[in-house]
């Protein structure tokens, strides 16, 4: 069939395969062009390893450093008349390139949540790898069934204490909109943790430990976001933010667990970039554009195949003296600033491009100036609507849109269990 994008809100309920399949080889051959990744892990496991950071991560570590790698996701399929999601797509092109590069690779398909899945990726472990050296925790769902008492819970994004009105963008009718939220209850915040929070990181960590699948020096790190003045209302003082601070928490004891077999976990702070769930937070579609406009002006932006390669290089790019904590990059300078990548909570910055306050001044000063009659002018909205438009696989260059394509498309050595 031939496929179009249908765009409805903050979601394109169309996909194209081939222009998934596109926009992985792009990111793939990024990393390829880069030098190998000194000291690089070389058995990884991804936790959300379909899209955006995750797949991202999982891309950096096979092809940066010829690492064997184990997905989970929780991913539809298409069939003949129907597509399915991005992130089948996704892996689907993942696992082709990989099996042409000589990597392992394998995926499993289920509830990352679960303790099945949770067992079966030992199982796979156990059999295909003995060990894995590095987890990555990347999920992001808007509900979870938690794995011991059954509950199904969900998140919510609002603020925290009061009501909070915030300037937005609504990118189908490209317009400045107000949105007042009403604050997150405490029982809507504490689902919010649960479900976004660092319990289940602690779970896996946990498990794989207790399994004896975690190599000596194996290292963990979960993603977060963590903002400046525009963003921090909705996100870090919100609901969203008491998740982010719950890993904060959570990763001392991981820590101190790892620091046992000579390992080391941290919070990774990631870049803002767009991707289904920032798409849905409000005033991210205006802090969006208002920064890639600066950022590109600057030639300092990045998406996730940039930051990824930033991190791994923060991760594994220090000195070889032993231990994963040893090894990490703790400060460089950018131009004329020195820039910590080891904030004072533990947290490595691969934000720091975003952070610089330059930027951060630049996009403070635009936010009130922006209109509808000059949102193309000030901002970078058509960057970031073709940026939104690449999560679905459209708009990737080379891709022939008018051509029929087949939307059945298997994903080789697929564990499913959804």
């Amino acid at each position: 069939m031939v496929i179009k994008p249908r765009v409805r809100g903050f979601i394109c309920v169309t996909t194209h395969p081939v222009g998934c399949d596109a926009a992985v080889k792009q990111q793939i051959e990024y990393i390829q062009a880069k030098p190998k990744i000194a000291n690089g892990p070389k058995k990884v496991l991804v936790l959300g390893a379909s899209t955006g950071y995750g797949l991202a991560a999982r891309i950096t570590a096979a092809f940066g450093s010829d690492a064997a790698t184990l997905g989970v996701f929780f991913e539809r399929p298409g069939t003949e008349t129907k597509p399915g999601t991005a992130g089948w797509y996704n892996t689907a092109a993942f696992h082709k390139y990989a099996e042409q590069a000589g990597l392992y690779a394998k995926s499993v398909n289920g509830d990352a949540f679960s303790d099945e899945v949770k067992a079966k990726v030992i199982e796979l472990i156990k059999q295909d790898l003995g060990q894995v050296d590095q987890v990555v925790y990347s999920l992001a769902a808007p509900r979870r069934k938690h794995p011991k008492t059954g509950e199904i819970i969900s998140s919510t994004l609002k603020p925290i204490g009061a009501p909070i009105t915030l300037r937005g963008l609504d990118t189908d009718k490209e317009v400045i909109t107000q949105t007042t939220i009403e604050p997150a209850t405490p029982e809507e915040v504490a689902g919010t943790v649960a479900v976004m929070g660092g319990e289940d990181w602690q779970m896996w960590i946990d498990a794989l430990l207790e399994a004896g699948v975690l190599a000596d020096g194996a290292t963990t790190t979960a993603f977060t976001y963590v903002g400046e003045e525009i963003t921090q209302a909705i996100y870090w003082n919100g609901s969203i933010g008491a998740a982010k601070k719950d890993l904060d928490n959570k990763v001392l004891g991981l820590r101190e667990k790892l620091q046992v077999i000579g390992g080391d976990a941290r919070v990774s702070v990631l870049k803002a970039v767009v991707t289904q769930a920032s798409s849905a937070i409000p005033t991210m579609p205006l802090y969006l554009s208002l920064l890639f406009k600066v950022m590109k002006a600057k030639g300092t932006h990045e998406g996730c195949i940039e930051q990824l390669d930033t991190l791994y290089d923060i991760v594994y790019g220090g000195k070889d003296t032993g231990t994963a904590t040893e090894r990490l990059r703790h400060a460089l300078t950018d131009g004329d600033r020195h820039v910590d990548l080891i904030d004072d909570a533990g947290r490595l910055r691969a934000d720091y491009k975003e952070m610089a306050p330059d930027v951060q001044g630049e996009v403070v000063a635009l936010w009130p100036q922006v209109t509808n009659e000059n949102l193309y002018e000030i901002s970078d909205l058509a960057g970031y609507k073709a940026d939104f438009l690449r999560l679905f696989g459209f708009g990737v260059d080379g891709v022939d849109y008018d051509a029929d394509v087949a939307t059945d498309v298997q994903i080789p050595n697929l564990v499913d269990m959804a």
